[in-house]
């Protein structure tokens, strides 16, 4: 077993990150609600606060959802959080780009080295229960948060296809089907198995 990274920080995306009508819909954080706890499903991911549970927007049985298979929850790395303010700047702060688990760790990882035979998952840093990740993949890049990251709402396609490219392949990062029910808590690991 190889650890990848550590939870540093578990969010919601309680409705769309994306606001208003196609060609000026712009990126907007704020929905974002931080949790203590992440109860993931095949359906996707409910923040657990308290007594409250806070649907994701991508989860099935979220009343505005965006749900898609293979898309039901997402990870990224604070490694690439800082490979993205090197290249754009300090208002791309941990957590932005609206991803469920973000995971502390000093590498940039690929998809390549992700999804190594074995596979990924969470393990508990309670009980050292696993919950494992499917259809891991990367989390395309969408124009609006290119956009937010040049700090420029109304780029043209030409200013923001460099900007796809360097957010692609992960940098972004990765989107996948919880292969079970569980939870994930600040504390837990993600690592690959085998």
């Amino acid at each position: 077993m190889t650890e990848i990274g550590r939870v540093v920080r578990l969010q919601v995306q309680t409705g769309s990150l994306k606001l208003g009508e196609r060609p000026s819909r712009v990126y907007d954080p704020a929905p974002l609600a931080e949790v203590p706890r992440l109860r993931l499903s095949p359906r996707g991911a409910a923040g657990v606060r308290g007594a409250d549970v806070l649907l994701d927007v991508h989860h099935g049985d979220h009343p505005a959802t965006k749900w898609e298979a293979g898309r039901e929850a997402s990870f990224g790395f604070t490694s690439h959080y800082a490979k993205m303010r090197g290249e754009y700047g300090g208002h791309l702060v941990n957590g932005c780009a609206g991803e469920n688990v973000l995971l502390e760790s000093a590498a940039v990882w690929t998809l390549e080295e992700l999804t190594r035979p074995g596979g990924l998952a969470f393990r508990s840093a309670a009980t050292g229960a696993l919950l494992p990740l499917a259809c891991v993949t990367v989390a395309d890049p969408c124009v609006e948060f290119s956009r937010y990251s040049i700090r420029n709402p109304q780029a043209s396609p030409q200013e923001i296809k460099p900007v796809l490219q360097f957010l692609g392949e992960g940098t972004r990062g990765y989107v996948f089907t919880p292969g079970a029910e569980g939870e994930v808590a600040i504390g837990d690991r993600l690592v690959l198995l085998g």
